[in-house]
C-alpha cells in the first residue's frame, strides 16, 4: 500500500526523532517538534495506520512508537538524503589516510579506526583477496648460509618479503639461479593458479646442492602464496556498543561480541556482499537480525577490491554514515591511484 504524503512526513519525523533520542515517539512530541500542519489527534490516527501497515511498532511499556525494519528500509530507499560532511571530518579523513602504496595494510586499518571514531559504531575493513594477482618476478636474497629473504612482486606492485630458514647451505649464486628459474615458471600466472600447479622439480642443473635448495625453498614459497591469498579483517571500536542503549543488557552485548569473535564466518558473509554501498537492516541480516550493516567497497587500480563497513543497531544515522563511507572509500581509491574511474558511489540495497 502506498503511503500518503502526510504519512511519509510523519514517518520521517518519527524516524528522525527516534534515531536522535532512542525513546519511543508520541503524537504530541511530533506535533510540538515538527511543523507538519496537523493536530496531535490527526498524527495519532496516522500513526495507528502506520502501525497496522507494519512501519511502526508499539513497545508495551510506552505510549509511543518506534520505527520497524520496514520503516528504515523505506527511509533508506526513498526518503533519505545524503548529508554533506563537515570540513573538519573531511580534513580528518584526508590527513589520516594520506599514505603510499607500500603502506596499504596500515592505511586500510587506519580507515577502520577512523570510521569507528567518526560514527561511534563498531567498524571493520577488509583487504582484498589476491586470487587474481599475477606474479611479476621472484627474488631470493642471501642473508647467511642458511637464511634468505623471499621476495614476491606482483604485477600490481605489491611486494611480499618473507625470511626463510633453510635445512641446507646456500650461496647468492645458487639463489640467483633458483630465482630466475622460479620467475620463468611463474611470471604472469595468478597466485591461485600457481598454488594449483606442480612444485618445480627441475631447476636446470644436475648439481645436488641446487636440488636440495629447491626442496627447501619451494614449500615455503607455496605457504607464502597461501598467506597472500588470505583476506585480512580489521575490526575496530567493538566496545562502542556499550555506549548504546540497545546494548545496555549485558546478555545482548555479550551475544554481539561473541558473534564477531567468529571472524572466518563474518569474513565469508562480507565477501558475499555486493559492491557499492550496501545497506542491510534487521531481519535482512539473518544471524545479525537485530543490527544494521552498511558496507562499501574501495578499488585499487581497478581490480583489487576490499570492503569497509559499520555495524550497529537499526536505529542509525543512515544519511550521515552512508555519506561518510562514500567519502572514505573515494579517498582510499585516490590514495592508491585509482585508474578506472570506479568510485563505489551509489547506494545498492537488498
Amino acid at each position: 500500500m502506498d503511503l500518503s504524503e502526510r504519512q511519509l512526513q510523519i514517518l520521517q519525523a518519527i524516524i528522525t526523532d527516534y534515531v536522535e533520542n532512542a525513546e519511543p515517539v508520541g503524537s504530541r512530541s511530533i506535533a510540538k517538534k515538527y511543523d507538519l500542519g496537523v493536530s496531535p489527534a490527526t498524527i495519532r490516527n496516522e500513526m495507528s495506520d502506520l502501525e497496522e501497515m507494519g512501519y511502526l511498532t508499539h513497545p508495551h511499556t510506552s505510549a509511543g512508537r518506534v520505527p520497524s525494519d520496514k520503516a528504515y528500509r523505506l527511509y533508506v530507499n526513498n526518503l533519505m538524503k545524503r548529508k554533506n560532511l563537515s570540513a573538519k571530518d573531511k580534513k580528518m579523513i584526508n590527513d589520516r589516510l594520506s599514505a603510499s602504496r607500500d603502506e596499504f595494510d596500515r592505511t586500510i586499518r587506519h580507515a577502520a579506526e577512523l570510521l569507528s571514531e567518526i560514527t561511534q559504531l563498531a567498524s571493520f575493513a577488509m583487504t582484498p583477496a589476491a586470487n587474481e594477482e599475477t606474479i611479476s618476478f621472484i627474488r631470493l636474497m642471501h642473508v647467511d648460509d642458511r637464511t634468505l629473504i623471499l621476495m614476491i612482486v606482483s604485477e600490481s606492485g605489491n611486494v611480499t618479503n618473507t625470511t626463510l630458514r633453510l635445512n641446507c647451505d646456500c650461496t647468492q649464486e645458487m639463489l640467483e639461479l633458483l630465482s630466475k628459474n622460479m620467475t620463468v615458471n611463474y611470471k604472469g600466472r595468478t597466485l591461485d593458479d600457481v598454488l594449483k600447479s606442480e612444485i618445480i622439480e627441475d631447476v636446470g642443473t644436475d648439481i645436488e646442492a641446487m636440488n636440495q635448495l629447491r626442496g627447501s625453498v619451494m614449500p615455503s614459497f607455496m605457504r607464502t602464496l597461501e598467506d597472500m591469498l588470505n583476506v585480512n579483517l580489521y575490526m575496530e571500536g567493538m566496545t562502542n556498543i556499550f555506549n548504546l542503549p540497545e546494548y545496555s543488557s549485558i546478555d545482548r552485548a555479550r551475544d554481539f561480541m561473541e558473534l564477531f569473535a567468529q571472524k572466518d564466518w563474518f569474513t565469508q558473509k562480507m565477501l558475499a556482499r555486493d559492491e557499492g554501498v550496501v545497506v542491510t537492516i534487521g531481519e535482512e541480516n539473518e544471524s545479525l537480525k537485530d543490527c544494521t550493516l552498511i558496507t562499501a567497497t574501495y578499488h585499487v587500480d581497478g581490480k583489487m577490491v576490499g570492503k569497509i563497513g559499520v555495524i550497529g543497531p537499526t536505529r542509525m544515522k543512515y544519511d550521515e554514515i552512508t555519506s561518510i563511507m562514500e567519502y572514505l572509500t573515494n579517498n582510499l581509491s585516490e590514495t592508491f591511484k585509482l585508474t578506472d574511474g570506479s568510485s563505489g558511489d551509489g547506494t545498492e540495497d537488498r
